[in-house]
């Protein structure tokens, strides 16, 4: 029987790298996604099945070639049967200080970008009457965080999109899945944009300290081959969903004195 297979965007490094090396070990055939080839080619080598490995260079900022993108993709194995949406950059930078042309990029790469690879495979999906959505949002699609307002902005907006996605194509057999992670040991906050555009250069503390990509990868696995409608993934700072939910109040309280960076 043929493999499934999956569709990483993001792959080059952190949670795609290691949600990459997850699937193949369960038997997926991969494509891989990200702008850095060489890196792409690593991750590829590092992966149980290499051979069941297929490389797509995408940049989320150029979707005009979007459509071309997926047709590849699509050739590589005859079909995709699951698109993780995992690329992205994050933000550490105060509302006051943060330039607006770093907000629209922010929205561009984490919204928009996943949106127009979205609907470029969307009738792919429809055509098959299958196919699965994982997103991986964050935490702070859920609240908002000092430092983080226009990444924050981006994660609440992929919520209210894939939410209504879900309910639109219900009945043509397309799942979604979203995927909240919040502390996860990976290089996000090296990369993170910073007031002015120009990239953080240093590791948070909690993003130090946080869950391995590798623990993540084995929850987002559960929960996308679960068909799970949403996921919070890591360590007690996933409480704050529902400390949010249910005592708003104390959460803001917290939130203030929060050491988020």
């Amino acid at each position: 029987m043929a493999k499934p297979v999956i569709w990483i965007t993001g792959a080059s490094s952190g949670i795609g790298e290691a949600s990459a090396k997850k699937f193949s070990k369960e038997g997926y055939a991969l494509i891989l996604s990200s702008r850095n080839m060489q890196e792409l080619e690593r991750v590829k080598g590092t992966c149980a099945f290499p051979d069941a490995c297929q490389i797509l260079p995408l940049d989320l900022t150029n979707s005009v070639n979007f459509p071309e993108k997926v047709a590849t993709a699509v050739s590589f194995f005859g079909q995709v049967d699951i698109i993780l949406h995992n690329g992205g950059i994050s933000q550490r930078s105060l509302i006051k200080d943060t330039q607006l042309e770093v907000d629209r990029k922010l929205m561009e790469v984490n919204y928009f970008g996943t949106v127009a690879l979205t609907k470029a495979i969307l009738p792919h999906f429809i055509e098959r009457k299958q196919g699965s959505f994982g997103v991986v949002t964050s935490l702070v699609g859920k609240f908002g965080s000092p430092y983080r307002s226009s990444y924050s902005g981006a994660k609440h907006a992929l919520h209210g999109f894939f939410d209504t996605l879900r309910a639109e194509h219900y009945q043509d057999g397309i799942s979604v899945t979203l995927i909240c992670p919040g502390f996860i040991h990976t290089q996000v906050s090296i990369n993170a944009v910073t007031g002015d555009g120009s990239p953080l250069g240093e590791m948070d503390q909690a993003q130090g300290q946080g869950m391995s990509p590798e623990a993540c990868a084995n929850q987002l696995y559960r929960a996308v081959q679960g068909k799970k409608e949403e996921v919070y993934i890591g360590g007690k700072e996933t409480l704050a969903v529902y400390l949010k939910r249910f005592l708003p109040g104390l959460f803001s309280k917290i939130l203030r004195k929060a050491k988020v960076r």
